[in-house]
């Protein structure tokens, strides 16, 4: 944060005009290129192809197929959307009927694009072993976010990326793109919101917030568009600025998660039809798909995993980003009083073990870090914990504190004494030091339960699906691969529906 009131007070002169010194990516000579695309699994079957082009297009469409030679089918759409201060227009393309985790190879039609390649999502129930990398709290690269000063031969080909990001954690995503299938990213992409922070930007005012955004997105774009990418949101997508008393500056357009709404309402699944055969968790499924409203509140199936991803800014008591909430941000409710606490009762209590025994949920801020208060969220913990509990969840996933963090499986403040061994408490991790221009988060006072600790350089954790009764989670260093910490969570699973 900035804690100069005089810098506050000359911003908005300083916002007021537009100069020649914002650095937009360059415009395309074809205004139909597509840039900043984004994979999704979208259902059992089907994956979301999502992209930006310079100009709205009147019909989208993507082909696809099992060979790169051969894309012989093609879906299309219509409805590209965009909205005030945006260059860009948001489109997206469902590719349904595919086989459970298949290589297809596809191509944004356009004059000016290339063919690449996405592996489709297991079917729940398959009890292959896969990796899920968790990434949170990632910046942008370069002169108006952050840079980074610091092989064994591949099945797949490693996505092309910017020099610059070699030794970043999109850099690290790129280079061991054989290892994990999927990704989620629960909250705080790009950091457009600090365009303050960097001097050259106050003579854009928050025309730097969007120049930031596209660039951010170009730079994901090889691990987004090849990786199914998993979104939910964080604080830095709410408004323009985080300090409440420049929020007067944000235009229309830059207020209440509008880019993320736009960039991933189309591209998020609702939840999943039951794949059990017990007809009550089929009507509970049922329930939590009626009151799922993605991208802030939904869940999906994959393989082993029953993976929920939840709102922790605005639509609870308490939100710190709602109306009333302790960031004064002002933002949603999105959904009805009490939906996103009634979709995640339903869904958890839905969840057949003996189909997918793994239930993961990720949210942005966290109820148990170090540091001291300034880190935890307590009203998420009086809204979520107690859910969470009831319904075992087995791991919940957080960022917003930028380090990496572990912690004995614990409720309401109490260690619970199996550890990892078959726990009826979750276990909590906190992964949001993939890097950004607002920096590390210093380790601080650590509680008696941290099992792991890491504040000494970016980083970001993967999730390592064994089988059905071991699930290891590790956090790896970004800039060299070097492997911090490795745990092996067991859980017996023995329960078809869990209620404790």
């Amino acid at each position: 944060m900035v804690g100069s009131f005089s810098l506050i007070k000359s911003l908005p002169v300083l916002a007021a005009g537009t100069f020649a010194s914002i650095s937009y990516p360059a415009l395309p000579d074809d205004l139909t290129t597509p840039v900043q695309q984004r994979l999704a699994v979208y259902g059992p079957n089907s994956v979301s192809v999502g992209w930006n082009t310079y100009e709205q297009l009147n019909q989208s469409c993507v082909e696809y197929g099992t060979s790169a030679d051969d894309l012989s089918s093609r879906t299309c759409t219509t409805g590209s959307t965009t909205y005030a201060t945006s260059r860009t227009w948001s489109n997206v393309v469902i590719l349904s009927d595919l086989t459970a985790a298949t290589t297809y190879y596809y191509k944004i039609v356009s004059t000016n694009s290339t063919v690449d390649h996405f592996l489709s999502p297991r079917t729940p129930g398959d009890k292959t072993p896969f990796a899920m990398d968790v990434v949170i709290d990632l910046g942008v690269y370069g002169t108006d976010g952050f840079t980074v000063s610091s092989s064994n031969t591949k099945r797949d080909t490693i996505p092309n990326i910017e020099p610059a990001l070699n030794h970043s954690t999109i850099g690290r995503l790129a280079d061991t793109v054989d290892y994990y299938e999927i990704v989620i990213h629960p909250g705080d992409f790009g950091y457009a919101d600090d365009w303050y922070l960097k001097l050259q930007n106050l003579f854009d005012g928050t025309e730097a917030y969007q120049s930031i955004l596209e660039q951010f997105y170009d730079q994901l774009a090889p691990i987004a568009g090849r990786k199914l990418y998993m979104a939910s949101p964080g604080n830095h997508e709410a408004d323009c600025s985080e300090i409440p008393y420049i929020l007067e500056l944000c235009p229309e357009g830059q207020k209440n998660f509008t880019d993320f709404l736009h960039r991933f309402d189309k591209t998020m699944p609702s939840p999943f039809t039951s794949s059990s055969t017990n007809t009550n968790a089929q009507a509970l499924a049922s329930k939590a798909a009626s009151l799922a409203l993605p991208p802030f509140w939904y869940s999906f199936e994959y393989g082993m995993a029953h993976v929920v991803m939840i709102n922790t800014e605005t639509d609870f008591t308490d939100a710190p980003d709602g109306t009333d909430g302790s960031a004064k941000l002002d933002s949603g409710p999105f959904g009805s009083q009490g939906q996103q606490l009634e979709f995640l009762k339903a869904d958890l209590a839905s969840v057949d073990r003996t189909v997918t025994p793994w239930v993961i949920v990720a949210g942005h801020r966290p109820w148990y870090s170090t540091g001291g208060s300034d880190n935890i969220c307590d009203s998420c913990q009086d809204a979520f914990e107690e859910l969470f509990y009831t319904y075992g969840v087995d791991l919940g996933v957080f960022g917003h504190v930028h380090n990496s963090q572990r912690f004995t499986p614990i409720y309401n403040g109490t260690v619970d004494s199996a550890n990892l061994t078959d726990p009826k408490a979750p276990m909590y991790i906190i992964a949001g030091g993939a890097g950004n221009i607002e920096g590390l988060s210093s380790v601080g006072d650590e509680p008696s339960y941290t099992e792991f600790a890491y504040a000494d350089d970016w980083s970001y954790a993967t999730l390592k699906f064994v089988d059905e009764q071991n699930l290891q989670v590790e956090f790896i260093r970004s800039s060299t691969g070097e492997v911090l910490d490795s745990s092996t969570l067991y859980k017996s699973h023995k329960t078809q529906f869990v209620v404790q």
